[in-house]
């Protein structure tokens, strides 16, 4: 079940990103759970966020920018992997714009392969733009292309 985001949500979608973090050898640890609990506390509040519920739990989530179509998270739980919960969360965000755009890492080989297998096509690329300064790559999907 796919459903709006809220504020109750934001404890299990921090565990499901900082698993996420933990658990991704190349990713500098930049962030305690409290700060990555902040962080989607944040997004929660400032983004259109969907939450994929399985057995009652927050599985995955994703967040939108309010009004421009740019995936800013996409996080399924390590359990839950591989049952077609992010591409539940992706055909969501599809259903609520014409035009989705996001940047993942470019050593994130398994996203990328996932997005693309939803029609998302590499674009522009940053030696490490973002706060993790690692080189990252655009992607995007529009309906129709």
């Amino acid at each position: 079940m796919i459903r709006p985001g809220t504020a109750e949500d934001a404890p299990a979608c921090a565990a499901i990103l900082q698993g996420w973090l933990d658990a991704t050898t190349w990713m500098p640890d930049l962030h305690t759970l409290a700060e990555t609990e902040g962080f989607v506390a944040r997004e929660l509040m400032a983004r259109t966020t969907l939450v994929a519920v399985a057995s009652d739990n927050v599985a995955g989530f994703l967040t939108l920018w309010k009004g421009r179509g740019e995936v800013s998270a996409l996080y399924v739980a390590e359990e839950a992997r591989g049952r077609g919960i992010g591409s539940a969360l992706v055909g969501a965000a599809k259903a609520r714009a014409d035009r989705l755009v996001l940047w993942t890492f470019q050593a994130n080989v398994p996203a990328r392969r996932f997005y693309a297998g939803h029609g998302f096509v590499g674009g522009r690329r940053s030696e490490g733009d973002n706060e993790e300064g690692l080189p990252d790559v655009e992607m995007t999907w529009e309906r129709g292309a």
